[in-house]
């Protein structure tokens, strides 16, 4: 397998444990901020969706998801469930940025930073829902330094 497919297999993982983590997020979220837990869970289904097809073109079969997903830390209540949301989109980003990174293919490098832009922008929503400053990082999905 090539760096660009072990990238988007990498990414494709970290898709389907956001769709899985949105599941638990909508469980404790707090009321207000259900449709916007439902825009964003809608959005890594497109994206997982969308990974899988570009990779079944490229001539790969996608690995299935896992069963289940186990959250970073306990998620009871509205804090911790935002708490979630800012991991899963780091997380997402970080895979899209090694893709970004990994890409041989021009078409494939724009999906990424598409990808990476989308899930760097939701983890500015969340941060700014939880009061952070700032709400972003300079390079979002790129490891410290």
């Amino acid at each position: 397998m090539t760096d660009q497919r072990q990238a988007l297999q990498a990414a494709l993982d970290a898709e389907h444990a956001a769709v899985y983590s949105y599941g638990v997020i909508a469980a404790y979220a707090n009321a207000d901020r259900a449709r916007l837990v439902a825009e964003f869970s809608a959005a890594h289904r497109a994206r997982r969706d969308a990974t899988i097809e570009l990779l079944e073109a490229g001539g790969t079969a996608p690995e299935a998801p896992d069963a289940a997903y186990n959250p970073p830390f306990p998620v009871d209540d509205p804090i911790p469930a935002a708490n979630l949301a800012v991991a899963v989109e780091s997380d997402c980003a970080a895979a899209w940025y090694a893709v970004v990174e990994q890409a041989s293919d021009e078409s494939v490098r724009a999906t990424a930073t598409e990808a990476l832009t989308e899930s760097a922008v939701r983890r500015a929503r969340w941060q700014a829902i939880l009061g952070a400053n700032p709400v972003t990082t300079t390079f979002p999905g790129r490891a410290a330094v």
